[in-house]
């Protein structure tokens, strides 16, 4: 950290130009607007540069580099949420007279890229919790501690590490639930318009929840880099009128719509194909991929097959060169970085994390590699690790949900990786009335427990028979406001036939 101020403070007083280099995701557009607004207020000459999906790939590609320098001709370029294992991008940059500082939360190789410094929480032993934007944000609060400047109000960028922290799965405990925190209620008073608008567009009102992050500003953020050129969310996070930020909106807006429908045909086909080569008996994870499936979304295939199935997964999209991307999603207990580093020989690219990665490989390597990978799923999962199992931490009656125990989990927030929300435990409870599907998929029950009702809503619901009653339910109680009032809600995450009937 000490390397990489003094660096960024050498380029700024001397004037040299400063290139960010980012990532498309919602971390690493966070990343660049609040490391960006920093250094500009410090009279920096800063740019940004996002690479192209389809084009360049992901990170630090050699494509990407040759662009960036050719168009900015930096003298320090900073790598953001991205660089960790690019050895050879570096050493490219490094030849041609550039200076590189990687700021990233990947898994460290062996051999460390020649950067003038690596700030990345993987080589020690603390804030190892924390992705891009909280790196960034640690860098900020460093700057500041060598060179003061009134200029900059660091809580006012809490809301940006928010967003990138949420959206990017890390885990939400220590020193990182209180930035998520924090930034959640910076959100409801933004300075941003661009974040502003696009909440208002999500329909999103303080107090700010995790969720809110996860399902509606995280989605629409992405779905520009996913599709098409993410610098479109950056200049939304970077807008500072109305009109420019709501004409972006309606693009990332329509985007995401796009991006759902091309999601859901991908899955649909990754699904059909799971359905003819998988053995639920035998095979610990799954691999599987297509022709033309749009690399912007196999990562949202990925994610639903691994909780579908509850077992690693693996999805790629080749292009008509047989060149592959592919997305993982792994189980805990087992490391995506560890297993695809054993299939290394059938791959050209990996990196990423234990939970989440992504690859590189050539089509006629793809069926050596998918036999490889579920060989090392089969020899280092437990079968029993396989079956889903929901542990309520506590059993409760209906006539004590109310707005005081609403309040008291609030102080337990927020919620996500590692600091999961609590989930209740409802026994022997009736339908009080016949269960209406919503969007197809969705179910809106009335649950009777005793002479107590209560209101209950079970996403993806309807898409399996409903056990016969009466019902055990586990759930979580969540905040619904509607019209102005505020009541607890329940969320169902599983209902059973109730114990012993």
């Amino acid at each position: 950290m000490e390397i990489a101020v003094w660096r960024i403070l050498q380029a700024i007083d001397q004037k040299q130009t400063i290139v960010l280099y980012g990532d498309y995701d919602v971390d690493g557009l966070t990343s660049l607007t609040l490391l960006h607004r920093i250094l500009a207020l410090y009279q920096a000459d800063v740019h940004c540069f996002l690479p192209q999906r389809k084009d360049e790939g992901y990170g630090l590609s050699a494509k990407g580099v040759a662009r960036c320098v050719d168009e900015y001709a930096p003298t320090l370029l900073i790598a953001i949420d991205c660089g960790t294992s690019s050895v050879a991008e570096i050493q490219q940059l490094k030849d041609v007279g550039v200076d590189v500082v990687v700021l990233d939360h990947h898994e460290c190789p062996e051999q460390l890229p020649p950067c003038v410094a690596l700030v990345n929480p993987k080589k020690g032993q603390v804030f190892h919790y924390l992705c891009s934007v909280g790196i960034v944000f640690k860098v900020a609060h460093a700057l500041l501690k060598q060179r003061p400047n009134a200029a900059v109000q660091l809580k006012d960028y809490l809301d940006l590490v928010a967003l990138g922290s949420v959206a990017d799965l890390v885990p939400l405990v220590e020193e990182n639930r209180v930035l998520v925190q924090k930034g959640l209620e910076q959100l409801a008073v933004t300075k941003w318009q661009g974040i502003k608008t696009l909440a208002e567009k999500a329909g999103v009102k303080p107090p700010w929840a995790a969720s809110d992050v996860g399902f509606k500003l995280g989605p629409r953020l992405n779905a520009a880099g996913r599709l098409g050129e993410a610098k479109r969310a950056f200049h939304l996070l970077m807008s500072e009128n109305e009109v420019d930020a709501a004409s972006l909106t309606e693009e990332l807006e329509e985007e995401n719509q796009n991006r759902k429908v091309i999601a859901e045909d991908v899955y649909q086909l990754a699904e059909a194909q799971v359905a003819e080569k998988f053995n639920i008996v035998k095979d610990f994870a799954i691999v599987v991929g297509g022709d033309g499936w749009h690399e912007g979304v196999i990562g949202i295939a990925a994610s639903k097959l691994m909780h579908k199935y509850n077992r690693p997964a693996i999805v790629i999209g080749f292009d008509a060169q047989g060149c592959g991307k592919g997305s993982c999603r792994s189980i805990p207990g087992f490391s995506l970085v560890s297993a695809l580093r054993s299939c290394g020989a059938y791959l050209e690219k990996s990196g990423g994390h234990e939970m989440a990665a992504g690859l590189s490989i050539r089509r006629e390597q793809f069926e050596n590699f998918r036999t490889a990978f579920v060989r090392e799923a089969g020899e280092l999962i437990r079968e029993e690790e396989l079956t889903p199992l929901i542990v309520p931490d506590a059993e409760v009656h209906i006539h004590e949900l109310n707005l005081v125990l609403l309040e008291q989990l609030a102080k337990l927030g927020p919620f996500g990786i590692a600091n999961a929300s609590p989930v209740f435990l409802l026994r022997n409870v009736f339908p009080a009335g016949q269960p209406r599907v919503m969007k197809e998929k969705h179910l809106s029950l009335e649950i009777r427990q005793d002479k107590e009702t209560a209101r209950a809503i079970w996403f993806n619901g309807a898409t399996d028979p409903v056990p016969k009653a009466p019902w055990d339910v586990a759930f979580e109680l969540v905040r619904n406001e509607y019209q102005g009032r505020v009541q607890p809600q329940i969320q169902i995450r599983a209902l059973r036939s109730a114990a012993g009937t």
